[in-house]
């Protein structure tokens, strides 16, 4: 039986950006549910791992690439980067047709620099998937909007229904849309998968470059336990060294490695938010580190929920990447991105929404309730840093968290359960 097509965010996105682009190429990692949604948006469809006609797909991209650009548009070429010539193909009947939404092109891995002719810019816009939220996936109520804080809206008094272990389930089972709905040993399975094909083929395969799948496992298992932190190459290249993976692995190769992991979309690490201060106070320009979806960290780790839930640490720092990750795909929605902030002082924020008119909110992320009103004092404290001489105030702060009650503070700070939030 054909599974029920969920509705995705990307869906209006990605139909905004065939409004005013020829063609759209929407980025991400595999099963995130590019193919599902470019599928159900577009009229014609070309699958290029199609192994009944990947063959003669090939020949036909080597000899006359356009006769495969022939069908209704928009038109979907699935993981056009099997045949890099058809980027600039696409390119080229762009300009020709000189009409918008002509095609939709999906890919899991960037292709080297030098596979494409020209970068599209004018031509292809550019939109990046990622696996489900909590309110694509119907785990958050959505009761909370981010653009409504944005456009100034306080009455948020509202509840979660998400309690702390079916939040536990959701990092283990990720985003991922065949996952959703699946019995639990099936879905966790499913993650359990995806890891070992980026550790035996999908990061060797990206750049041709074969790798040590024993190095590649000591790195996602280094990255695992410090997610969520600022882990310098050296402090994960020393952590493989004092781990159990009994391997040792240059500084080099490590940067190697994640140049491919970031090529095949398995990690997203947060950069840093740099704003104008009243003081001069430096600012820490290191990324956080993030995988696209925290299952990936739960997997390599080989965790159970039952086992988040015995260790409330950890448990922390991968629900800071659930956030992350959707607060990600809310910005996304509403023309923003999402930072983190942290300075000499050790004053932090764990994410900033910065949205590109200007405005932006400070998110602190705290799994219970104990630590809220540390949280609220460091907020605030940051809005007193920032220089609103040369920025805006702050739209609202907000402590994101995995408890139920969704209200606003007396000093106006927001608490927002996860399950309550959209975009």
């Amino acid at each position: 039986m054909k599974r029920q097509y969920l509705n995705r965010i990307a869906d209006q996105l990605l139909r905004e950006r065939l409004e005013s682009s020829g063609a759209v190429l929407v980025e991400g990692p595999k099963w995130c549910g590019k193919t599902w949604t470019a599928t159900e948006i577009s009229k014609s469809q070309l699958y290029m791992q199609d192994p009944d006609r990947q063959v003669s797909y090939l020949k036909a991209a080597d000899t006359k690439p356009s006769l495969l650009l022939k069908g209704e548009t928009p038109r979907l070429l699935d993981e056009w980067q099997t045949a890099p010539v058809l980027w600039d193909a696409v390119r080229f009947a762009v300009d020709e047709r000189g009409e918008s939404g002509q095609f939709i092109l999906t890919g899991s891995a960037m292709p080297l620099d030098n596979a494409v002719q020209h970068t599209g810019t004018g031509r292809i816009s550019r939109l990046l998937m990622r696996p489900m939220s909590l309110y694509e996936s119907k785990e958050s109520n959505g009761s909370v909007s981010l653009k409504e804080l944005f456009d100034g809206k306080t009455a948020i008094d509202s509840f979660s229904e998400l309690t702390i272990e079916q939040t536990a389930y959701a990092i283990v089972r990720g985003g991922w849309p065949a996952s959703i709905g699946e019995s639990r040993k099936n879905a966790l399975r499913h993650v359990i998968d995806y890891v070992e094909a980026i550790i035996n083929a999908d990061v060797s395969r990206v750049d041709n470059i074969e790798k040590n799948p024993a190095r590649v496992r000591a790195l996602l298992r280094s990255l695992a336990r410090n997610i969520s932190t600022l882990a310098t190459i050296r402090t994960i290249r020393d952590d493989i060294a004092m781990g159990d993976d009994d391997q040792s692995i240059s500084d080099k190769t490590i940067s190697q490695y994640l140049n491919a992991l970031d090529r095949i979309f398995v990690t997203e690490n947060l950069p840093a938010w740099n704003p104008a201060l009243r003081s001069k106070t430096a600012i820490r320009s290191s990324v956080k580190r993030q995988f696209v979806d925290p299952s990936i960290a739960a997997a390599v780790m080989r965790l159970a929920p039952e086992q988040l839930l015995e260790d409330f640490n950890y448990f922390g720092f991968l629900f800071e990447s659930l956030c992350d990750r959707d607060l990600r795909i809310y910005a996304e929605a509403i023309d923003g991105q999402v930072f983190h902030y942290r300075d000499a002082s050790g004053l932090e924020a764990d994410a900033v929404v910065c949205l590109n008119d200007g405005r932006w909110a400070a998110v602190e992320i705290k799994l219970g309730s104990r630590e809220i009103e540390e949280a609220a004092v460091h907020l605030l404290e940051l809005k007193k840093k920032v220089n609103t001489e040369k920025m805006r105030e702050p739209s609202f702060l907000m402590i994101l968290t995995g408890t139920e009650i969704a209200y606003q503070r007396a000093d106006g700070v927001f608490v927002v359960p996860i399950g309550c939030l959209k975009n």
